[in-house]
């Protein structure tokens, strides 16, 4: 490190683990990056050693703070931080950071925001840094889908989180493609955002979300009586469930006509593509960017 480093950011979520070492400015002095979610971790106790060891790679200070997001924060997770309840300002997700005792090292975890409302009950991890980093460039109210697995679309009025929907499209789409009939459908799971066959099916799904179960069995026999390529199963597939799904936001959240989209790589073109051909307009903020950036916003307001 040619800079002195302020703090550390990690995201780490139930697949991933992303760390970025930061100077008092928010410039990236080293990162890192790995498969050491939640779901590879062989109990509490593995928390901390694989932290230090990515630090260590970093050559970061053994006094450096820690400021970290997602699921290391679940219940199930290093230190639970809870809840808190929607309605929610984003500046209260700083205020709850929970710190982890029995350290050497400042380590403090944020909480993520539950939605307990009978008729939709739901829970979010990570998303609200990343809404965290977009209030901080100045975005303090829209609509907001962040696609993924879990897909989530948040409303933000005024810098506060006041209501939002998960969407299993990401986790479906895996099922599905890997593990049901269409399996036999799809060699390669990879589809482009300007294929024909991923909008027209994308405009299947926004028309008639209720055959959603009839338009994917359909993927299958349209390849085998002739009436689509081979090549074509993992488009369609995509594409009803992204439609599917957009309709959904749409009946929960009103009109769509314009959307923050926080995605990086192949994702964020597939929704870019889908939300335009959709009707929406489309404002992009790159995930990994918005989420270092919550996350430094944390850690400025805690250690300033």
């Amino acid at each position: 490190m040619n800079a002195f480093p302020f703090c550390a950011a990690i995201d780490w979520g139930t697949s991933t683990f992303r760390l970025w070492v930061l100077d008092a400015d928010g410039n990236v002095l080293a990162e890192r990056r790995t498969d050491d979610g939640l779901q590879s971790m062989g109990g509490m106790g593995g928390f901390p050693g694989i932290m230090e060891s990515h630090l260590a790679e970093t050559g970061a200070p053994a006094s450096l703070p820690v400021i970290v997001c997602g699921m290391a924060g679940a219940r199930q997770g290093w230190v639970e931080a809870r809840y808190l309840d929607t309605p929610t300002p984003l500046g209260c997700v700083v205020e709850g950071a929970v710190r982890v005792e029995g350290l050497s090292r400042d380590v403090r975890i944020l909480p993520g925001v539950a939605q307990r409302d009978p008729d939709h009950p739901d829970v979010i991890r990570g998303e609200e840094t990343q809404l965290l980093g977009a209030l901080a460039s100045d975005v303090e109210d829209g609509l907001f889908c962040m696609p993924g697995t879990h897909s989530k679309w948040v409303a933000l009025r005024a810098g506060t989180l006041e209501a939002f929907a998960t969407y299993m499209t990401g986790e479906l789409f895996g099922l599905l493609s890997r593990q049901s009939i269409l399996a036999h459908a799809i060699d390669d799971p990879k589809v482009k955002p300007d294929d024909p066959d991923f909008l027209s099916a994308v405009e299947a799904g926004t028309a008639r979300p209720a055959d959603i179960a009839n338009r994917v069995f359909e993927i299958r026999p349209a390849q085998l009586l002739g009436f689509s390529p081979a090549g074509s199963g993992a488009a369609r597939l995509s594409g009803v469930l992204i439609g599917t799904e957009i309709t959904g936001a749409r009946a929960r959240f009103g009109r769509l006509d314009h959307v923050h989209l926080i995605a990086s790589g192949s994702l964020s073109k597939l929704y870019a593509g889908a939300l335009e051909a959709s009707g929406s307009t489309v404002t992009m903020l790159d995930a990994d960017e918005v989420v270092r950036l919550g996350l430094y916003t944390a850690a400025r307001r805690i250690w300033s």
